[in-house]
């Protein structure tokens, strides 16, 4: 098997990035659900706290790098400006994925683009910025965290947030990537 540096790009982009997010969610959220008073010892915050603090600084830098990478690198193939569409039955290098989906060319796709690849355009972003919200929280409230209910109850809603922005556009990119991908 062999792929072009434009398959390997949305390989990175979708699952070497989004395949690391979504596991670094799944730690932090198990991390922080279990952040509570009586189920840790001092010695033991601290050695959480800091877990914590970096297990969500990576997790906000895979989320930068992975809306970075999609709306900078993969993002522009996607929407080239070629719209020889007619008759084929997956984009060329005459016809660009968006312009295939918008041609309606194998069956109903122009609504894979107009809300698919709105929601990854612009709501994805909600992503990294609710992720960067957390790891802050962690990093300023640290050992705090665990005397304050809510606020360990508001970094959870934000990681949630994060991981729904995050987990939408994955599932919109892989559809969007089998009907029409860039190649």
């Amino acid at each position: 098997m062999e792929l072009t540096s434009r398959e390997s790009w949305a390989v990175i982009h979708g699952l070497v990035l989004g395949a690391l997010f979504l596991l670094a969610f799944a730690g932090a959220l198990a991390g922080l659900w279990s952040f509570r008073p009586g189920l840790i010892t001092a010695k033991g915050i601290q050695e959480r706290v800091l877990r914590l603090k970096v297990g969500f600084g990576a997790m906000a830098v895979i989320a930068w790098g992975t809306v970075i990478t999609g709306t900078w690198i993969v993002y522009p193939w996607y929407r080239a400006k070629l719209d020889q569409c007619a008759g084929l039955e997956l984009p060329s290098a005459a016809c660009s994925p968006r312009n295939f989906l918008l041609a309606n060319v194998n069956g109903q796709t122009a609504d894979w683009h107009h809300f698919g690849m709105e929601w990854k355009e612009h709501i994805a972003w909600a992503s990294p910025l609710l992720a960067t919200s957390a790891f802050l929280l962690v990093l300023y409230y640290g050992p705090r965290i665990i005397a304050r209910p809510w606020l360990r109850t508001a970094i959870i809603v934000l990681l949630v947030g994060a991981f729904g922005a995050a987990a939408i556009a994955g599932v919109f990119g892989a559809f969007i990537n089998k009907v029409a991908p860039i190649s």
